[in-house]
């Protein structure tokens, strides 16, 4: 029996793509609560979990990063924003331009994971053939 790493970068594009599917419904879910009193923003944190996991290893390749990173890890979830405060009278710390910018920002990054998801699964179907 051989142990291969051949879906390692698909794993972690994956829980990537999944991470940022979730920051979008939950910047949607602060759009929806602009005007809840007292309502605080919530948010998603991917990147901080990906470069806490593959580390900041200077001489270290990427392929080496990955393989030996424990995907467990990756799994993120929603966190509420105090950092963001509220100078509004209703206590609610949702700014709705903000949010947009955040919303279009994670869309893009969505679909260019999707597209790489694609791209590496394409390669492996090619290689499979030949």
């Amino acid at each position: 029996m051989f142990s291969t790493n051949v879906y390692s970068y698909i794993d972690v594009l994956n829980k990537a793509s999944d991470a940022s599917w979730l920051r979008e419904q939950t910047i949607a879910n602060n759009l929806a609560n602009v005007n809840t009193p007292g309502y605080k923003r919530k948010d998603v944190d991917f990147q901080s979990a990906l470069r806490n996991e593959l580390g900041n290893m200077k001489y270290v390749t990427l392929d080496t990063k990955v393989e030996h990173a424990d995907l467990s890890r990756l799994d993120v979830s929603t966190y509420y924003d105090h950092a963001n405060y509220s100078y509004r009278i209703d206590r609610n710390n949702v700014d709705v331009d903000t949010e947009n910018v955040e919303l279009a920002s994670e869309k893009i990054r969505y679909d260019a994971l999707t597209d790489s998801m694609t791209h590496e699964i394409n390669r492996l179907r090619t290689a499979m053939q030949k």
